[in-house]
This record gives C-alpha cells, structure tokens and sequence, in this order.
C-alpha cells in the first residue's frame, strides 16, 4: 500500500463529509469495506490495496486525537510513521481485532471462516399500485425472473452420483496465507482461494443442468402484502427472496420499488390527502351541504354562509393510514367558490339588482341600471 501521504482525502475514501459522526464513519467503513474485502474480490490485488487504504482511514478517523491532528494538519499530521504503518498494516492501534470487530460486529473472538458457498446477490424489480392499493394495503402477484437452486444437484454443482472434492490448492480451507516481510516483522495475510473462490471445494465433474453453478435461472411467482400507507417511491425489502447463491449459497433479498398511481380526486401530502370541490356564488352566500367524495364512502360537508374561496374543511381521520403506528391522517376539503361567466338577462338584472341594494359600483348596460333605478325610486 502507497504511504498514507500519496492516498486521497480520507473521507472521500470512507464516502462521508468531514463532519460525520463516529457512527456515520463506522457505518460506512463497514459499506465499503465489504466492497473492497479480498474474499469478496478473489484476491483480486487492487482490491486488497484499496481495503487497506480504506481500513487505514478508518483508523485514523475512528481516533478523535488523529482526527484532530488529520483535520488541522492533513496528511503531514501523520509524521514519518504514515507510510511505514501504510506497508506493515496500516497503523492499526486497536490491532486486527478491532479492525474485524468494526467489520462485521462483534465475534466473540471467534475466527472468521471465509470457506462455504457465498449469499446471492441482492435483485430489484419496480410495482405498480394504484391509488387506494397504496393507502389500503393490498396482495400482489409478482413475476421476477431469478437464480434459482438447480434441481437436478440440489445447488451442488456436481452430477448426480458425484460429489464436490476438495480443493488442492487451500486444502479445503478456503483461503489462501501469504507472508510478508515488513518494517514490523513478518505480515501474515489470508486471501479466498481463487481455485475454489473460497469454497474449499471444487467440481470435478459439473452438474449438466447448471454446468457447475448450483443454479440457474427461472421465473418465479409469489404473493407479497402491500402495508397500508406506503407512499410512490417506497422499497419493500423480502429477504431470502432474491437470487440464490452460488452452489447452494443462502438467497440474498429482493427490493420491491412502488410506483403508485395518481387520483385526479385526491392530492396526498404525507398521510393527509386534500381534494378541492366547487360551489356557486348564492350556494356560498346563503350556505349549502355538499356531497364529497372520499375513499371510503361519500360524506355530506356543510358550507356555511358567506363562505369564501380557500375556505377549508377538514373530515377526521378519512386519510391515509399511518404506515408506522395506528389511526389515519385527515381529508381536508378545499371551497372554490365560482364566479357565473355566462348570464341571461334576467340573472343580469338580479345580480345588478342585488349590487344596487348592497350599493356596490358595477359596470353594466344602462337600460338595466335605469330600470332598476325606475324599480328602486
């Protein structure tokens, strides 16, 4: 690994602003070094150089003195000590066991077994809901194609009659040891065995169905429940329905995207919804009842007199369903009140009438306004 001078921003290696916390950069350590952990790259040599420079990263910014002095000072906080720790280990204060636990939790100091068939990979596919399937909740059919077992071996990988053998390379072990000399002494490292790819067994004579894999691709069918409440934009996770892994490997999860569909009647703001309906300008003035629509069932609302556009009326509990606890959000009914555009003569001389009585200024022909005055005077 380069001295810790030559490597990049220390955060831009983790992924995260200058300002996480020490969970945020623990979290991320951990992301990125699955990522970028040997056994998960093959031994792949690139790989290994960019996890070391990464568990060096964490390790400096794990430590609240070193942060400090890296924050202040940059890389020259790290003194002629950085590329020696860079080449025999990377400066871990907390040893290997520290590094591993920040990795993949707590261990209970056992030793971490690389051999053994690996987890599928994780699969997305996108759901199409409508409107009240999402507030509602619903069961859904869904058709993914997957990896699936093979059958025929059972996820072997071998003939039927025949077995996997162990590898001869790592002797069944999985990984692969190699010693280094460094500044500290001797470095020992542990590589998944590129034979088996850390299987610690290997396919003499590969199952036709799946020419060794231990599974092959299918369309599989199955009935996941919606939760009632879920927004457009919302992910399920299903575990253990994903692709299945490698030579009987545990199925890794699927991530279910909803796309839901919109309603001309309802405008939903988090677990409110909001619809608009429209009265004339008398029903407004002297006050009506209307039949709103909602989804459960049609509600009478009451538009009191001399009500006005934007006036809101809000039904209790007629909106979504809270996705995490219990009870639902409100419905809130929007008045617009309507202006009349097209008039007949008649209603031109009542609403005229009416302006006169009030004593509001209006603009209209004056054979009206004369007959009115004739009708007032």
């Amino acid at each position: 690994m380069p001295g810790a001078e030559t490597m990049g921003d220390l955060y831009e290696l983790l992924g995260v602003a200058p300002g996480a916390s020490d969970d945020e950069i623990k979290r991320a350590y951990r992301r990125r070094a699955r990522e970028l952990h040997p056994d998960a790259n093959g031994g792949d040599p690139a790989s290994e150089a960019k996890f070391k420079e990464v568990s060096f990263a964490y390790e400096v910014l794990r430590d609240p003195e070193r942060r400090a002095r890296y924050d202040r000072f940059g890389p020259a906080s790290f003194g002629g000590g950085a590329a020696g720790a860079g080449g025999a280990g990377f400066g871990f204060d907390g040893g290997l066991g520290d590094l591993f636990e920040a990795f993949f939790g707590s261990m209970g100091g056992a030793r971490i077994r690389r051999r053994g068939p690996q987890s599928g990979a994780d699969a997305e596919v996108a759901l199409q809901l409508r409107f009240a399937e999402a507030v509602f909740g619903a069961k859904k059919e869904l058709s993914v194609r997957l990896p699936v077992t093979c059958p025929d071996c059972g996820g072997s990988g071998a003939r039927t009659g025949t077995e996997p053998v162990t590898c001869p390379d790592c002797q069944g072990s999985g990984e692969i040891r190699r010693i280094r000399q460094s500044l500290l002494g001797q470095v020992v490292t542990s590589v998944a065995c590129t034979r088996c790819q850390g299987m610690g067994q290997v396919i003499a004579d590969p199952c036709p169905g799946c020419r060794g894999e231990g599974r092959r691709m299918e369309d599989r069918e199955f009935t996941i429940e919606v939760p009632a409440g879920v927004d457009d934009g919302s992910t399920l996770r299903l575990a253990d329905r994903g692709p299945a892994g490698p030579r009987g490997g545990p199925a890794g999860s699927l991530f279910v995207h909803l796309a839901v569909e919109l309603d001309g009647r309802f405008e939903r703001v988090g677990d409110d919804l909001h619809t608009t309906i429209h009265v004339g300008m008398a029903p407004a003035a002297l006050g009506t009842t209307v039949t709103v629509e909602t989804l459960d069932e049609p509600k009478p609302v009451t538009v009191p007199a001399g009500t006005q556009s934007g006036f809101v009326v809000r039904l209790r509990s007629l909106g979504v369903p809270h996705l995490r606890g219990r009870g639902r959000g409100d419905l809130h009914v929007h008045v617009a009140v309507d202006t009349p555009t097209e008039l007949t003569g008649r209603q031109r001389e009542l609403l005229a009438e009416l302006a006169a009585e009030r004593g509001e200024e209006v603009h209209t022909h004056d054979g009206v306004l004369s007959r009115i005055r004739s009708a007032l005077g």
